[in-house]
């Protein structure tokens, strides 16, 4: 994660309409054993639409310091998508949350 940002520190990500990427994110800059991990996706070029019945398939889960999220597909070209990732660690009762954008391309 990038200092100032809760966008992930690798920044936007490319992927193929045609891509179904399962991603995963490392909490260790807000503390360990992440709990509770819930995850949606927005479709940025079209007013933040909620796409997660859409773009999301399965469900978070959790290893050690590591969240997988769901896979990700069936995605438009030419869109930019945001999936928000919120998550408790271990000692905080306040969640967290980061983002990935992925632009899709063919």
């Amino acid at each position: 994660m990038r200092r100032n940002s809760r966008e992930v520190a690798e920044g936007i990500q490319y992927q193929g309409v045609d891509e179904q990427i399962v991603y995963s994110l490392t909490t260790t800059r807000w503390g360990s054993s992440p709990s509770s991990p819930s995850v949606k996706a927005y479709d940025a070029s079209n007013d933040y639409t909620d796409v997660t019945a859409t773009v999301l398939s399965g469900s978070a889960s959790v290893s050690g310091d590591v969240i997988t999220l769901p896979k990700v597909k069936s995605l438009t070209l030419g869109h930019v998508y945001r999936i928000d990732v919120q998550f408790t660690v271990a000692g905080s009762a306040t969640p967290f949350e980061a983002y990935v954008q992925i632009e899709a391309t063919r």
